[in-house]
């Protein structure tokens, strides 16, 4: 039975989101009071236990993609994020252009969320689709192939890193075991899925599309932005400080070491929030106080 009023309870929660409209938050408030009151919970307990809900949750995760959004918002209005993809189109060249945007969104996945990732990059692709004269869906369909599968899979993204909170994973490696996982699956979902959907419904691959809802776009002059590698290793180092910092820590499990003060300090600076801190701090300089922008425009 409690199973069922779950199930009920979900279901509710898509109507409201997608029948109604409602805001997710409220709706996700409604539908807890609702299951709350169907599983007979004490009425001076429901208010108690969803605020303890809400608060552990946030606890953990809040400050991971709170800097997160921050680092994002960073790269991709200094014209990183750009940097990043054109250089890759330009290397990769028109016959391997498909592999170069998966790469590309990929790196850039990593640091910005899916939506910011997917309006920064959507305006390129439709610029390289009108200039080689290929499918708008040969492009995009591996684009936001990457984009969803680090945003899904990777910390520090929302959901993988609420769902390793909440069953007490070492982020770090969530993190590794998430390329692992996440390399074959962009492959699939990408590149090959795309070949498969051009046989299908070839007809699809036939309509250029419209840009114009998105509005007005930001855009950049190639040499006004950050050099690639600085841009690459800025979106990366999250990744790059917490793997490293992973991998220290399961040698140390493997060889039966013993714990010190250095190790305890590479936990330190590998946890989630603190190289989120760390990765922050050196955005704000790497992508604004080195490019000679006034600090008060990079904290705006």
């Amino acid at each position: 039975m409690p199973l069922l009023i779950v199930a009920i309870g979900i279901v509710a929660l898509l109507l409201l989101i997608m029948g109604l409209k409602l805001n997710t938050f409220v709706s996700l408030i409604i539908v807890s009071f609702g299951v709350a009151l169907a599983l007979g919970m004490p009425f001076d307990d429901i208010v108690k236990t969803i605020e303890q809900g809400l608060g552990g949750t946030l606890g953990h995760i809040a400050l991971i993609f709170g800097l997160g959004a921050m680092l994002g918002k960073l790269i991709a209005d200094s014209g990183g994020a750009q940097r990043i993809a054109m250089t890759l189109v330009n290397k990769f060249g028109e016959k391997n252009i498909q592999w170069a945007v998966v790469i590309a969104s990929f790196i850039i996945g990593v640091a910005l969320f899916f939506e910011v990732g997917l309006v920064l990059l959507i305006p390129i692709v439709f610029a390289i689709s009108r200039e080689l004269k290929i499918s708008i869906l040969y492009l995009g369909i591996p684009m936001t192939a990457a984009l969803s599968v680090t945003h899904g899979f990777l910390p520090p993204h929302p959901g993988p890193t609420a769902i390793a909170g909440e069953l007490g994973a070492n982020i770090g490696e969530v993190l590794l075991y998430g390329i692992i996982v996440a390399i074959p699956t962009v492959l699939l979902a990408g590149p090959l899925f795309t070949k498969l959907a051009k046989k299908i419904v070839p007809q699809s691959f036939e309509k250029m599309g419209s840009i114009a809802s998105l509005g007005e776009q930001k855009t950049f002059k190639l040499e006004e932005t950050p050099a690639f590698g600085i841009s690459v290793f800025t979106a990366m180092l999250p990744v790059i400080i917490m793997s490293i910092s992973t991998v220290i820590t399961l040698i140390q499990e493997t060889m039966g070491l013993a714990d010190n003060s250095f190790l305890a300090a590479i936990r330190l600076i590998g946890n989630a929030s603190t190289s989120m801190v760390i990765s922050l701090l050196v955005a704000i300089y790497t992508m604004g106080i080195a490019r000679k922008i006034p600090i008060k425009q990079v904290m705006d």
